[in-house]
């Protein structure tokens, strides 16, 4: 099969289109013929070498797969070949071919394109991860999402809004519109604008109850001070520096702050699977009614993925960026 392979460690330019074994399915898995995938940031970190594949997995890239069940494991029962499925898996969908767990596969919807299921699973399963299973966030409560405008924040920002909570984002000025229309009741410029002062102004005096970040040191000290009492603070990347200076914790003590760190692709498969099963029960009615959706900022041919990376690396989406798959 061809997929997208990486020469040495690097930049966006050493991505090329090559060949490669094609994977055959374990018993408990189903081989997909890749219709479509998406970027994440995790991809950038792995094709620079700073970010390996969990042990067994495969070397390819792609965290997301859309595509047909072109074969199934021994132990396969909820799947036939021709079946369209979607779902999160370790690594190997930047490829025609990807094996993935079945118990970690979804049926796609009738109505969904492959490039709209492709830019759901890692960003939705990631963000519900965070606000339901780790923040347990409630209706009436308020969250402060950072990066609002990415892949994971535009996910946060409707599933905040499907529980009944009021959210604030973070997000360049340019990207605002686009969190307004997801739900975002306050949206702050983080180049020009102090995200403690702003929603201490026009949204809560007492702050938030929740904080969704991604930026870890550059923002910790301010993520202590914007939260309320009994605040908990989710990171989810160190993209701002994983060291602190001169900062101070007594906010933690004092307002009872409860400081949670998680990744998803780290983590057991009965995790994953379990949290596939949990997301779908909560959102695929929401899905169907349009409550949810996914937000697609732009859609590669595979060939063009050094691009579609450099893309991702300036910044400059605003939501998932889909690679689609040619055979």
């Amino acid at each position: 099969m061809q997929a997208i392979l990486i020469r040495q460690p690097g930049d966006a330019t050493q991505l090329y289109l090559g060949e490669y074994e094609r994977p055959k399915p374990a018993p408990d898995e189903v081989l997909v013929r890749v219709a479509a995938t998406a970027l994440n940031r995790a991809d950038i970190l792995q094709r620079e070498g700073k970010y390996p594949p969990p042990a067994g997995a495969s070397p390819i890239l792609g965290l997301e797969v859309a595509g047909e069940v072109a074969a199934i494991g021994s132990q396969v029962s909820q799947f036939s070949p021709g079946d369209r499925v979607f779902g999160l898996l370790p690594g190997g969908a930047y490829a025609q071919y990807a094996t993935i767990k079945a118990s970690m596969a979804l049926p796609i919807p009738q109505n969904w394109s492959f490039e709209e299921a492709a830019a759901i699973p890692e960003v939705f399963l990631t963000a519900y991860q965070a606000l339901m299973w780790l923040a347990k966030l409630q209706a009436e409560e308020t969250i402060l999402i950072h990066a609002g405008a990415s892949g994971v924040g535009t996910a946060a920002i409707q599933l905040a809004k499907l529980i009944g909570a009021k959210v604030a984002v973070t997000a360049s000025a340019a990207k605002h519109e686009t969190c307004r229309q997801l739900g975002a009741d306050l949206c702050i410029d983080y180049h020009h604008q102090d995200f403690v002062y702003e929603i201490r102004q026009h949204l809560r005096p007492s702050g938030v109850d929740v904080v969704l970040d991604f930026m870890a040191a550059a923002y910790f000290e301010h993520n202590l001070q914007v939260l309320n009492t009994d605040g908990r603070l989710v990171m989810l990347a160190l993209l701002g520096g994983h060291r602190l200076g001169e900062t101070n914790l007594a906010p933690i003590l004092s307002k009872r702050l409860s400081i949670l760190g998680s990744t998803l692709r780290s983590r057991s498969l009965s995790y994953q699977s379990q949290l596939t099963t949990d997301f779908w029960r909560f959102c695929a009615k929401a899905f169907a009614q349009g409550q949810l959706r996914p937000v697609i900022d732009s859609v590669y041919p595979w060939q063009q993925v050094q691009e579609a990376h450099q893309r991702m690396e300036q910044n400059l989406n605003v939501g998932k960026i889909i690679l689609k798959v040619a055979h």
